[in-house]
């Protein structure tokens, strides 16, 4: 993944590196006037002050021309990784999606995302830093080949260390990593379920301190361990910088003459490389960060394959029959706690024509309306669509012939159909007028001005999304469940019968059995097999009798 947005940002990246090895190397260099203005007895002040001057503002530019070229390839980095997941999550298999989670998704898009981005930002500090203290080592040379092999012995036993402890702090930091994606998932539940926390205290605080807080805590410990590990190696490193420096100013540097001002220009150059090197073992754990975050995308964008061909075509053919042959899925079943199969179905759709769904919780009904809009392939069997097979070259064009509102449906705060051109504003207010919505809700510029309403009142407004799209196949999964008596009223009496005289196939998976004398067939969902329901008409009372037959070949 680093690698990936070295590629997206190379000729930045490159010019950001050149700018911190040029600050490096001026910073070393400055050090090198200081050092001689300290220990030369003669030299020419005027011109060693203008040198000073220029390399130093020569300095101060590099380091701030590399720290904006850096914060605008760190900032790029997140808006590239963020549109590259956002990018795999559209194009990746709905079933895929579903068993990675969204916990997962957000905590890739939010704080891994934040993670490679600071790597970025810190990667101007490592570089300049390692310049510096590789200049250091290289003076040091210059000054003394036997203080420069010691250096190099004790930067190898400080390294030797530091990557032990590397080893150690990433165990921990991935740990953290892990646990994070549940933690997003426990953020998300005091939301979705602040209703119920409110009304329960033992639930709530069971939340809290048995799962919120310990996930929290797990997540702190594991990363502030990590760090801290990084922390005391980067001790350790200072450790053996000033040990290295006792052991050359008192061991190495003997009465030699001119004693004074040899140890001055070592010390400087000792004590001048303490903070660079501190400086680069303190942002190096970023690094690292950053690695396990980039390796945590990878992981999530690795699960988001797609098996289907993406096309851009807009133009569909008319919908003239869908048809379901031998279709047969399996999948755990939670609650018989078994693999549970659905099917084989056999079962013909066409335009014009209301089909209700009925069945028990558990029976299947919603899995076989995600068979049937393409977001399941079939294990088995076969869909065919105008008598032509439905697989992953065309399944996403066959998608395209569907509305759905599902139970567990999700309103965008904008509409975002494109074939009403400028009169969108004007025909979704006309729609919500018509749903009794004109009053709560209205919209603007193409945007819903609130979202905020009861679940009966979204369901509404999602069903106004529906009329705009103007899909030739429309599915409801228990959509009149949340509307009181007068609405369903208007759904079952009026919308249904609207969109099928428009000429629109309608799937409608509903318990409401007094209705159901309205449907053209009526199908039954019971343990994963389908079964055609005798069709009945009301009496006076409004109770039901057997009229019609619906069998697998027709009406009897």
């Amino acid at each position: 993944m680093l690698k990936y947005l070295i590629k997206q940002s190379k000729p930045l990246l490159l010019s950001a590196s050149f700018v911190s090895v040029l600050h490096g190397m001026g910073s070393v260099y400055l050090l090198a006037q200081i050092s001689a203005a300290l220990t030369t007895a003669h030299f020419d002040r005027g011109e060693a002050a203008l040198t000073f001057a220029a390399t130093a503002l020569c300095v101060m530019f590099g380091y701030m021309i590399g720290a904006i070229l850096f914060e605008r390839l760190g900032q790029r980095a997140q808006s590239d990784l963020r549109s590259f997941i956002a990018q795999r999550v559209i194009a990746a298999d709905y079933q895929q999606l579903e068993q990675l989670g969204a916990a997962r998704v957000q905590s890739a898009l939010s704080e891994h995302c934040t993670r490679v981005a600071e790597f970025f930002v810190s990667f101007p500090v490592i570089l300049t830093n390692a310049i510096i203290v590789a200049g250091c080592l290289l003076y040091l040379a210059f000054l003394s080949w036997q203080v420069f092999l010691l250096a190099i012995l004790v930067i190898g036993f400080g390294s030797l260390g530091y990557h032990l402890a590397h080893l150690r702090a990433i165990r921990h930091l991935d740990i953290a990593a892990k646990e994070q994606d549940n933690l997003f998932a426990y953020f998300r539940s005091l939301t979705d379920g602040a209703k119920e926390l409110r009304l329960n205290r033992d639930k709530r605080s069971a939340f809290y301190d048995g799962v919120l807080k310990q996930s929290i805590e797990k997540v702190r410990k594991e990363r502030t361990f990590g760090m801290s590990i990084f922390v005391a190696s980067a001790s350790w490193g200072n450790f053996l910088i000033y040990a290295f420096i006792g052991m050359v100013l008192f061991l190495l540097v003997g009465d030699v003459p001119e004693r004074t001002l040899i140890m001055t220009g070592y010390a400087l150059v000792f004590v001048y490389m303490v903070g660079p090197l501190e400086a680069l073992l303190l942002n190096i754990p970023r690094a690292n960060l950053a690695q396990v975050s980039a390796r945590r995308i990878e992981e999530i964008t690795r699960a988001m394959s797609s098996s289907e061909s993406q096309t851009n075509k807009t133009e569909l053919p008319p919908l003239q029959s869908i048809m379901l042959q031998g279709v047969l899925h399996r999948y755990y079943h939670e609650q018989k706690d078994e693999i549970f199969t659905l099917g084989p179905i056999d079962l013909q759709f066409h335009p014009g024509e209301i089909t209700f769904l009925i069945g028990g919780n558990g029976s299947g009904k919603t899995t076989l309306a995600k068979l049937l809009v393409g977001l399941y392939p079939p294990e088995e069997g076969k869909i065919m669509l105008n008598n032509v097979a439905v697989d992953d070259t065309n399944r996403d064009d066959y998608r395209q012939f569907f509305t759905t509102i599902f139970s567990d449906f999700h309103l965008f705060d904008r509409l975002l159909e494109t074939n009403h051109g400028n009169d969108l504003d004007k025909e979704g207010n006309r729609l919500l007028a018509k749903l009794h919505l004109q009053n709560k809700v209205k919209v603007e510029n193409g945007a819903f001005t609130t979202l905020t309403l009861s679940q009966g009142q979204r369901k509404r407004l999602a069903l106004v999304v529906a009329y705009l799209e103007n899909r030739p196949f429309l599915v409801f999964d228990e959509w009149a469940a949340d509307q009181d008596p007068a609405f369903k009223e208007i759904f079952y009496y009026e919308l249904l019968p609207e969109l099928r005289a428009k000429g629109k196939a309608i799937l409608v998976i509903s318990h409401d059995d007094r209705y159901f004398h309205l449907a053209d067939r009526l199908l039954r969902m019971e343990n994963g097999r389908l079964t055609f329901e005798p069709m009945k008409s009301p009496d006076a009372k409004g109770n039901t009798a057997a009229t019609t037959l619906i069998t697998a070949n027709g009406i009897v």
